[in-house]
């Protein structure tokens, strides 16, 4: 038996990045003979054990044989007979296929250092196009590895079009798909991941409400790709960084109507069907519910801080009560980063927007303070509390705006 450190960990050692999780490779070992070192069995179509003490995924050497479409359309062959090289040849990237023994000797059969060297993302085998998943794993990579300047291997980006063209990414789950997508928006670069799934065709299948606000006159999605990598600087909330991608879908959700000079704007409804359109993104995506709430809000209301401190007091309260502001506070930081990276890539306005945001913070601040023991100290009851509640945070904003004026 010969245990092998595989993969990510040994990718990133050798790009001196660091390593959050090891994963091994056991040739020349049984099932049994796992069972009875105390390795706990988990994978169910596939051997993967858990280490007694570690908890480390130690997996059989085993090759794989396309038997149906899909990700999972495949046979798995694991024996004490099948090499290390056979069981690298199956993975995806060469950067991905390099093995470590216990002495520190690297096992690099595919080139994979060689590849790390000239920044290079390029599959192991012909055997990459069974996989269609593995078009979202290299635009993961892709996005993670960007900001180190690497690129993914033009017979490479032939193969993940050619499965994209092929109807197989349709037979990932939305889980999956979900998952990949997820790993991406906490990378360094998450534009990158979407920029990648346009250029092979995938973007058209998996993410089509994204694909087709594109046109030859005008490109929202290089608008929404530009907001997404402005808002991964700003945060690392991956619900912020996705819904500033998809903010771009409210292009015609919301207007903002300003009557008057200063004080007062009508926040008009959302169309039904944009919100169908939204729903459906939500819905084939299985997105979860957190990252649902801040898209609905950001399309509902993009651009309202630019124009915030022209809301009259009673406006701006309501608009803190339909994102519930008052129990869920944090979306106001949310809602701002996502206006910021909307207006910075409009270029020239960050000042106004960073005094707007200002603005919004210290109106919710001055309209949270109201305190609502002392108006059921007054003797307030029911329905009366609420009427009470925002006479007195208006007041409160009145005053507020008279001493800064």
């Amino acid at each position: 038996m010969n245990i092998y450190l595989v993969g990510g960990a040994v990718r990133n050692r050798l790009l001196k990045l660091p390593v959050t999780e090891r994963d091994w490779v056991v040739v020349g070992a049984t099932t049994e003979e796992m069972l009875l070192l105390g390795y706990k069995k988990v994978g169910k179509n596939f051997p993967v054990f858990l280490h007694p003490e570690t908890k480390e995924e130690y997996a059989l050497a085993r090759t794989e044989r396309k038997m149906a479409e899909g990700h999972t359309g495949f046979a798995c062959y694991a024996s004490h007979d099948v090499t290390l090289e056979e069981d690298l040849l199956r993975r995806d990237l060469t950067i991905n296929a390099i093995a470590c023994n216990d002495k520190g000797d690297l096992i690099d059969p595919y080139q994979g250092e060689k590849d790390l060297n000239n920044l290079i993302l390029r599959h192991v085998s012909e055997a990459f196009i069974e996989d269609p998943l593995r078009v979202l794993r290299v635009a993961r990579f892709a996005a993670q590895f960007a900001h180190l300047g690497f690129r993914i291997s033009s017979v490479t980006l032939d193969l993940m079009t050619k499965i994209s063209k092929s109807g197989e990414l349709l037979t990932l789950s939305p889980e999956r798909v979900w998952k990949e997508t997820e790993k991406a928006l906490l990378s360094p670069s998450p534009h990158i991941y979407f920029k990648v799934l346009k250029h092979c065709s995938a973007i058209l299948v998996l993410f089509p409400e994204i694909d087709t606000l594109c046109s030859p006159l005008r490109c929202p999605l290089s608008h929404g790709l530009s907001s997404l990598s402005i808002a991964a600087k700003l945060t690392d909330n991956k619900e912020v960084r996705f819904a500033a991608l998809c903010h771009i879908l409210g292009e015609k959700l919301t207007e903002y109507d300003v009557l008057g000079t200063h004080d007062r704007a009508v926040l008009k409804r959302v169309p039904l069907y944009y919100l169908n359109k939204i729903e459906q993104l939500c819905e084939r995506l299985k997105l979860p519910h957190l990252f649902r709430e801040l898209l609905k809000h950001a399309l509902k209301y993009r651009g309202l801080v630019t124009i915030i401190n022209r809301l009259s007091f009673p406006l701006l309260l309501n608009f803190f009560d339909e994102i519930d502001l008052w129990r869920k506070p944090y979306r106001l930081e949310q809602l701002i980063l996502i206006s910021k990276s909307d207006a910075s890539t409009e270029g020239g306005v960050e000042g106004k927007n960073d005094y707007q945001a200002q603005y919004i913070r210290e109106a919710f601040n001055i309209a949270r303070s109201v305190s609502v023991k002392k108006i059921l100290a007054s003797g307030f009851r029911k329905e009366a509390i609420q009427k009470e509640l925002t006479r007195r945070r208006n007041q409160a904003l009145a005053q507020w705006q008279k001493q800064k004026t």
